[in-house]
């Protein structure tokens, strides 16, 4: 295991190298004795991930190979985080969520409790790149939130609680709660019978 910083991982945890832990932000190049990065208890961290300084991850992670995490995000408890997926800092990711493979999380992204992302998902933070007009703005996705595979999330929306977005749709406005975002661009539906209970 490579470390920068100072880092502290709970009780219990399975680390596969090669993985590095604390790796600095730019802030923090060339210098030593800064805030690495803080893991709870039981965590299963698979080679060639990388977390960067100043994460902080809750019990229970667990990720898959080659996974990217940057500086100043924050996990809850019971994350899995899958294989070749890329959080950008900045970034808050509530309890009880799973992150599916090759998913994109830009910075300034929150993702609340229960949230489930599937394979392939890009969520962007600039509506006009590179030019940045208006600046960098994640999407927000509340609890209890599934999107399916293959989905693009735009800049600033927000999905509301317990909504679902369907595999493959291109979301360029918010989804109110309980309901479906489905289509490109995605069009807002109710839910399918039996996911419509709240």
């Amino acid at each position: 295991m490579i470390e920068y910083g100072i880092n502290r991982i709970g009780a219990g945890a399975q680390v596969f190298e090669p993985v590095t832990l604390g790796f600095p932000s730019r802030e923090n190049l060339n210098k030593t004795g800064f805030s690495g990065v803080t893991i709870g208890d039981r965590a299963i961290i698979r080679s060639g991930t990388i977390i960067y300084c100043d994460v902080s991850i809750g019990n229970d992670f667990s990720c898959g190979h080659n996974v990217l995490i940057r500086e100043k995000t924050r996990v809850g408890d019971r994350v899995s985080v899958g294989t070749a997926s890329i959080i950008e800092g900045e970034t808050t990711i509530g309890d009880d969520v799973n992150l599916q493979s090759l998913v994109y999380i830009p910075t300034d992204t929150t993702i609340g409790n229960r949230v489930f992302i599937g394979p392939n998902t890009i969520l962007t933070n600039d509506r006009y790149p590179p030019k940045r007009i208006g600046g960098l703005q994640g999407p927000t996705l509340s609890d209890g939130v599934a999107v399916g595979a293959n989905a693009t999330i735009l800049p600033g929306i927000c999905i509301g609680e317990g909504a679902l977005v369907a595999a493959g749709a291109i979301v360029t406005r918010d989804v109110p709660p309980h309901k479906l975002a489905i289509g490109v661009p995605a069009k807002i539906r109710d839910l399918p019978g039996a996911m419509s209970t709240k």
